[in-house]
């Protein structure tokens, strides 16, 4: 696989791993919470594989192999980031609502 579309692919899973997260806090909102655990699930699983992707592109680096820097591979590092911030905050808000609906 070239590095373009080792880059396509990270931002592909970070984005589909975006959208279970914030699938998953909609349901929590709709009290849903076993469908919204399910999501995070899904979002863990498309995030793992963007990250094993960048795992892939930092190793070529220190065996000398690097590709070259772009704005795209700027811009997945970027995406992974964000989803993966995301999802931990999202997380945290689904057990927010789960406790404020307890009480």
């Amino acid at each position: 696989m070239n590095h373009e579309q080792e880059m396509y692919e990270i931002i592909l899973h970070a984005g589909n791993a975006r959208a279970f997260a914030f699938e998953a806090l909609d349901a929590a909102e709709a009290f849903d919470f076993a469908k919204a655990e399910e999501l995070i699930k899904q979002a863990d699983k498309a995030l793992a594989e963007a990250h094993k992707t960048q795992t892939r592109l930092i190793q070529a680096e220190l065996n000398g192999q690097a590709g070259e820097k772009s704005l795209l591979m700027i811009h997945a590092q970027d995406h992974l980031m964000t989803a993966m911030s995301e999802q931990k905050l999202i997380e945290r808000m689904i057990r927010l609502v789960k406790k404020l609906k307890e009480s």
